[in-house]
């Protein structure tokens, strides 16, 4: 009997927060503040504040289920094994949408930030770039892309505290110290429910990506206390740079009036560090949206991997690993193709590919614990009803709601990208007459011989 490929534990708590971190990416609570700002009537620090206490309750569900089920293929996985497989797979391909383009997304917008640096230098020669750097270090193994992360996420986490720490200063020379304590990048005369509602509809994109280490459940040392832990430390991190980061840049620019909500973050930088602070700003930018370029590109292929090795798509090219680098080098480059798409595309067009897969996965998450929970209950086991229960109902809730605020051209392309996920399925499970194939994962190391994504 064939021994399914499975993957070695090497990755830490840090190892996975810092990943997940970097797949949100932490600065892009600047690349779309003058959007939020201006949705919100200048009370985007608020929010912030109602998309944070949404995603944890998400994220609570993400560690229920990574606690149960500590093997990759995240809200694919969790689906398949509470509610039923074939639906399973429909949320795994609704979430392909997702992982495919995200990348995509995240190359795209670098290159647009260093053409605007660099108007002598065509968009698509940046965006070439960033696909074949991300490309091999990733493909080269985990624990390289792991190690390129550290050092990318810190110069990050530098900028952020020197755009906060100028904000401060800037602040404090204009107003006072006591301009630092102020109630109206939450509440203002300008801001409505509806308004902070919408905003925090958008400012949940921010949060995209935290689930995004459960890919990684098969690669992390002791998963079942690990991966939970990071889910929500991720979320909790970045959520807290959100609103920290939008209150500060709230104070220095008050209101919801620019003359570029979309590039309103760097006229700010401008304003409180000058030209040289800037030129930081936009570097910061651009390395940001590597690091989670990074960190996208090997979750997507982590996931496609998990759907090859259950047959869910051929086992034969997405199931397979390489002998050489121990990594699933197919997926990997198979992800940086699709990233050529966006030499065709703008980003207003791409980033509408990426929220539907997100919403629906977000959405069977939390419905798929209230599942879990009902059926242990069943079977005489008692969980906690606040934790499986009543914070999914919330979240669920919650995440509907944002789905159908999506824009109409999403939620079509969402449902076109299903009604092909459904023909898939139909082919995979003969004219749906039997199930989709799913193998017996196993916590267990590789046993000899057996191929492995093993990192020496």
């Amino acid at each position: 009997m064939a021994v399914a490929p499975t993957l070695k534990r090497t990755l830490t708590l840090r190892s996975l927060v810092l990943f997940g971190l970097a797949y949100m990416t932490p600065l892009i609570v600047l690349g779309i503040f003058g959007v939020v700002a201006e949705t919100t009537g200048g009370a985007s620090a608020s929010a912030y504040l109602v998309a944070l206490i949404a995603m944890l309750f998400t994220a609570s569900s993400y560690g229920r289920m990574a606690a149960a089920y500590p093997v990759a293929g995240s809200a694919y996985t969790y689906v398949r094994r509470t509610i039923d497989s074939r639906v399973g797979f429909l949320v795994g391909w609704a979430v392909l949408l997702d992982y495919l383009f995200l990348p995509m997304v995240i190359w795209l917008i670098g290159a647009a930030y260093l053409e605007a640096q660099f108007p002598g230098v065509p968009g698509w020669v940046w965006i070439i770039g960033f696909i074949l750097v991300t490309t091999l270090l990733n493909v080269l193994g985990i624990k390289v892309a792991d190690r390129t992360n550290y050092v990318l996420m810190a110069f990050q986490v530098l900028v952020i505290i020197v755009f906060v720490g100028l904000s401060i200063g800037s602040i404090v020379a204009e107003q006072g110290a006591s301009g630092l304590i102020s109630a109206s990048p939450f509440a203002n005369p300008t801001a409505t429910f509806s308004g902070v509602t919408a905003g925090a509809a958008i400012a949940a994109y921010s949060f995209l990506g935290f689930d995004a280490v459960t890919t990684f459940t098969e690669e992390t040392i002791e998963p079942r206390k690990t991966v939970p832990r990071a889910i929500l430390l991720i979320a909790l991190i970045g959520g807290v740079i959100f609103v920290l980061v939008s209150y500060t840049t709230q104070l220095v620019h008050p209101g919801g009036h620019f003359t570029d909500s979309s590039s309103a973050a760097f006229d700010i930088a401008l304003k409180i560090g000058g030209n040289v602070f800037g030129a930081i700003f936009i570097a910061g930018l651009v390395i940001a949206q590597f690091a989670s370029g990074l960190a996208a590109q090997a979750s997507a292929s982590r996931l496609l991997f998990a759907m090859g090795r259950d047959g869910a798509l051929p086992r034969a090219v997405f199931g397979r690993i390489s002998e050489r680098f121990r990594s699933p080098v197919i997926n990997i480059v198979l992800i940086g193709v699709v990233g050529l798409v966006a030499l065709f595309l703008n980003v207003a067009t791409s980033t509408s590919f990426i929220n539907f897969g997100a919403f629906v996965a977000f959405t069977m998450v939390n419905v798929s614990v209230i599942v879990y929970y009902f059926r242990r209950r069943r079977e005489g086991t008692r969980l906690n009803p606040v934790i499986y229960l009543v914070l999914p109902v919330i979240a669920a809730v919650i995440t509907s709601y944002l789905l159908t605020q999506l824009d109409i051209n999403a939620i079509v392309l969402g449902l076109s990208w299903l009604a092909v996920g459904v023909i898939v399925l139909a082919f995979v499970t003969k004219g749906f007459r039997k199930l989709p194939p799913e193998l017996d994962y196993s916590e267990a190391e590789p046993v000899e011989g057996s191929p492995s994504l093993v990192q020496e």
